[in-house]
């Protein structure tokens, strides 16, 4: 058993390691090769939660028919700049790469479109659908539902999902504003983290499965979310609900399950909005105010002199630069899995790390 820090690999072995992961498990060759993009470049950008810590769970889905490994995602009903597409329960990353691309599609048509999606699955970070719009120098929005884990403020049982919303703006600069959230106070990560470090954590981040609020981190991980912001979070959780699942016909609220415990596939919904922004603002007239708005950002005084303030997304961006040329970290329990994964399935790909992480 391997102890001690994080394994350190180049991120091209990872993804083709997941790649071929995906295409054993079923995965058609060109969404086996997006979807192993999607997952080595949440590590990348320092979402280790989404990153290929979640493949094995992926193609356990596969294997049991919750994912369908060749789906054929199409558009159900609407008209004009509206559309619902039904993902036939595809793998999360193939259907929201879809979905976006025809938002951006139809925008390209009607200046700003909507693409609803019904019958998808666990789609990894929202913001890869939402920069996926920028790369076509349009604005981008995602959201999707997932199963309900949050307690309303003072709730007992779980009221609605940790829903995530992204959006994302083209700059024509280093790199695109990308905002990125889920909606409750602290991350599932956030909490095994803690526990991992002994440390208690603050009262309103989780509750115990009897909605009390907790400070333990292990009796959280088990329990319940808190929204992030109270109410407020608590209320744009629902908005996204509504329109992931409600609108596209999909289950809503405490309908949808989780693919670490259905047998069935998960239906879940999401949104993708794309903006053609370059019909009322000129590009070149964009990038200068984009770049007036992040040097506005950026030259904000900060008590601490040594800190810096950052412009949604510049975090995540660094992290992949830096991550690009010196390597991904992996943590040793996730590498011993993934080993494991690969025997099983016989991979020709080895996972060769580069070099152990200094402690």
């Amino acid at each position: 058993t391997m102890t001690g820090g994080d394994l350190i690999f180049d991120a091209a072995a990872l993804e083709a390691f997941a790649a071929e992961a995906l295409r054993r498990a079923g995965v058609g060759d060109e969404d086996a090769t997006f979807g192993a993009l999607c997952l080595v470049e949440a590590d990348l950008r320092g979402v280790e939660s989404h990153g290929v810590l979640r493949l094995p769970i992926y193609v356990r889905c596969l294997q049991r028919g919750v994912i369908n490994a060749r789906p054929r995602p199409r558009s159900v009903s609407g008209a004009g700049a509206l559309e619902v597409m039904d993902g036939d329960a595809g793998l999360g990353y193939v259907v929201g790469r879809a979905a976006m691309l025809r938002a951006v599609e139809l925008a390209g048509e009607h200046g700003i479109a909507a693409v609803g999606v019904t019958n998808s699955s666990h789609f990894g970070p929202a913001g890869i659908y939402a920069r996926l719009a920028t790369e076509n120098d349009m604005i981008g929005i995602a959201m999707s539902n997932v199963m309900a884990k949050m307690v309303a403020p003072g709730g007992a049982r779980p009221i609605t999902g940790n829903n995530p919303l992204a959006v994302a703006i083209p700059s024509f600069g280093e790199f695109p504003f990308a905002l990125d959230m889920s909606l409750s106070a602290a991350t599932g990560g956030k909490l095994l983290l803690a526990a991992k470090k002994g440390q208690s954590i603050p009262l309103d981040w989780a509750t115990d499965t009897e909605g009390e609020p907790t400070n333990d981190p292990e009796v959280a991980f088990k329990g319940f979310y808190q929204p992030l912001g109270g109410v407020k979070g608590l209320g744009l959780s629902f908005v996204v609900d509504i329109l992931c699942g409600l609108v596209t016909g999909g289950p809503f609220g405490r309908q949808l399950e989780s693919m670490y415990s259905s047998d069935e596939p998960t239906r879940t919904g999401h949104m993708m909005l794309a903006i053609d922004v370059l019909r009322i603002v000129p590009r070149k007239v964009m990038k200068e105010r984009m770049a007036a708005f992040f040097a506005d950002i950026k030259a904000s005084p900060m008590r601490d002199p040594a800190a810096e303030m950052r412009v949604p997304g510049e975090r995540a961006y660094r992290t992949e630069l830096r991550r690009r040329a010196e390597g991904v970290p992996v943590a040793p329990g996730v590498v011993e899995e993934l080993v494991e994964l690969g025997r099983e399935l016989g991979l020709v790909t080895a996972l060769n790390p580069k070099g152990a992480a200094a402690e």
